[in-house]
């Protein structure tokens, strides 16, 4: 049986957001590496609690809401409006590692998906990114919106995929084991979903971020004696 171009679509967004696709996700912690060190994430409530709170009101909230203006922007057929989107996520960062996280997963992102999944509305969009690159929400919102995969799928998918990267981390760092994860991942899908419904019709007015902490925690992680991960 054929499949649809819905179903398609929904293959494809699994496949770019899967571990496998070659962003290098596995190599950075997004803080958490040194929250585990200040036992700040120490069990399944506490990491439940960090990534609760990076998507509800920190920097995943902020990735999802630039992911949406980006695929905003694409579908409008507003070159202006990508531009913005773009300058302004290659400069949100609290920490260098932050930056080197964001920009390299982009960069990787979009290296792949244009060579593998290749388009020709890609080489229009690419004026449209900073000197600096696409960040990866941006690249990502781009890449959704030329391939017509619809941003109700697309927002709840970036956001899960974040969750399910810091629990992978968490588990590598010692602090959960595999079923304590899925646990985790069960307990914050509602949140996640809620957290992409509610930006659906968000602008840039609306980026902000009440979670400090986790700058905190990038800046000190640049300074651990031993680091598994990049950031």
């Amino acid at each position: 049986m054929l499949m649809d171009d819905d179903s398609i679509a929904h293959i494809r967004l699994l496949g770019w957001l899967s571990p496998s696709f070659p962003v290098g996700a596995f190599a950075y912690s997004h803080g958490l590496e040194a929250a585990v060190e200040a036992e700040l994430v120490s069990d399944r409530g506490s990491l439940a609690n960090w990534l609760d709170g990076l998507v509800r009101f920190g920097s995943a909230r902020n990735d999802a809401l630039l992911l949406v203006i980006a695929h905003r922007g694409v579908s409008a057929n507003d070159p202006a409006m990508v531009t913005e989107c773009g300058d302004l996520a290659s400069m949100m960062f609290g920490a260098p590692e932050l930056e080197l996280e964001a920009l390299g997963q982009g960069a990787a992102f979009w290296r792949t998906v244009t060579t593998s999944w290749p388009h020709e509305d890609f080489a229009r969009w690419v004026d449209c990114l900073p000197e600096k690159g696409a960040a990866y929400p941006v690249a990502v919102g781009i890449a959704a919106a030329v391939h017509g995969i619809p941003l109700a799928a697309v927002a709840p998918a970036f956001l899960h995929a974040f969750v399910a990267n810091g629990i992978s981390a968490a588990i590598r760092l010692g602090v959960i084991g595999q079923t304590d994860g899925q646990h985790v991942q069960h307990d914050l899908e509602s949140m996640v979903a809620a957290t992409a419904r509610d930006l659906a019709d968000a602008t840039l007015d609306d980026i902000g971020s009440a979670a400090v902490t986790l700058d905190v925690m990038a800046l000190s992680h640049e300074t651990q004696t031993t680091r598994l991960f990049r950031s």
